[in-house]
Formats: structure tokens, C-alpha cells, sequence
């Protein structure tokens, strides 16, 4: 039976699959479901969804991927819980962090499949992350409540400068595919601080509002 509480890779359960497919017309998922959909046609290739549990529209933090693996066709996700080696190491990596899972929206840099089924896989080109910075003003236009952008990996990299220009915060961090986890504990030990200093920077504004609401609160009985 699917448990209503995500776990790791918990999109490997076909019942699981279905029923976040049954929640991708939530209104703070819809916008990036319809986008989504259009890019595909225009670009003639499968784009996996963004996971309706996680913050959608709503979300503070954008973590952006390289592009996805074919394994995310399966699912139809960019999810934290698809069967792979990378969404488990996010996984961990996330809830080492303690991020609020309801603050954060994934997407890929590249965010449609380029991998040829039966053909070794491959990264994203030069000009695949060019043709896919040509998209990405138009995802962070669904995001009104962006604060922050984390990129993971070296192709994400090139997303920066457009960040900067929109004056959104980033922080880059190492691809949490094990394929790099495992070259070197310094990677690892690299993602979780650079995770752990988006936690901080997230709750900022929350500590900040309450000492707001606290002073208010002693201003009006004085």
C-alpha cells in the first residue's frame, strides 16, 4: 500500500505514481503542469512534471538539475522520490538540511529528456543548456515567492547569471548523483554545506517576521 507520507524512492510503487499523478491540478502546481506541457510540444520531447508535493508555485527555493534521466519517464516526475540514485541521494541530502520539503520546487536547467532510449546516457551539451536558458525566464516567472536558487552541478551553473539579473540569491553545489558522491567525501561534505547555508538563508525571513510581530505586540500594550 503507497503511504501518504513521501519516503525514498518512493515513486518506484506504481500506485504511489498514480496518485501524485491525480494531484498535478492543484493550484500550486497547475502553472508549472501547463507550462510544462507546452514546453514538450515545442520542443517535441517528454518534460517531466514538477511533484505536486512539493511547493510549486508557492515554493522559496528553486533547486535546479541538469536534465532528466530516463528513468524519470517511468514516474513523469522531477521528484526527490523517483527510483534513482540521484533523487535518493537529494533525498538525504534535503532532510539532512531540514528544508521544509513545501519550500523548495525542482526543475532542470535542460528540463526535457535529451537521453535516446538504448543508447548510453549523456550530459547535456553546450548547446542543450543554451537552448534550455532560453526557457527557464518564462519557469521562474510561475515563481512569485522565489528567494533563493540552489544549482547542482556545473551545467545548472550557467543559469546564474540570469538569477543575478533577476536579483535572485544562489548558492552552487556539486550534482548529488552518486556518480560525483562518490568520487571524493569532499563532495558530499560540499553539497550538505552548501544546503545547510540555504536553510539558514530560508529561515531568515521567518525568524525576522516574528521578532516583527513581537515587537508590534509589545508596542501596542505599552
Amino acid at each position: 500500500m503507497s503511504s501518504l507520507i513521501p519516503t525514498l524512492k518512493s515513486l518506484r510503487d506504481p500506485v504511489e505514481v498514480t496518485r501524485r499523478r491525480g494531484l498535478i491540478d492543484g493550484a500550486h502546481v497547475a502553472p508549472l503542469v501547463l507550462y510544462a506541457r507546452d514546453l514538450a510540444e515545442r520542443v517535441g520531447s517528454a518534460v517531466p512534471l514538477a511533484d505536486p508535493l512539493d511547493g510549486g508555485a508557492e515554493a522559496r527555493m528553486l533547486i535546479l538539475l541538469e536534465t532528466p534521466g530516463p528513468r524519470m519517464l517511468g514516474t513523469g516526475f522531477v521528484s526527490r522520490d523517483n527510483p534513482t540514485g540521484t533523487a535518493a541521494n537529494l533525498f538525504r541530502f534535503l532532510e539532512q538540511a531540514g528544508i521544509p520539503r513545501l519550500e523548495t520546487v525542482i526543475w532542470n536547467i535542460v528540463p526535457w529528456t535529451i537521453q535516446v532510449p538504448g543508447m548510453p546516457n549523456r550530459n547535456p551539451s553546450r548547446l542543450d543548456v543554451a537552448h534550455g536558458l532560453r526557457h527557464l525566464p518564462a519557469f521562474l516567472d510561475l515563481l512569485p515567492r522565489l528567494e533563493l536558487a540552489v544549482t547542482a552541478g556545473r551545467k545548472a551553473e550557467a543559469a546564474m547569471p540570469l538569477l543575478e539579473e533577476r536579483r535572485v540569491p544562489s548558492l552552487a553545489m556539486p550534482h548529488p548523483s552518486p556518480t560525483y558522491v562518490c568520487t571524493s567525501p569532499d563532495v558530499p561534505r560540499r553539497i550538505a554545506a552548501c544546503l545547510a547555508q540555504a536553510a539558514e538563508r530560508l529561515a531568515a525571513p521567518r525568524l525576522t517576521e516574528r521578532l516583527d510581530i513581537t515587537r508590534s505586540s509589545a508596542m501596542s500594550r505599552s
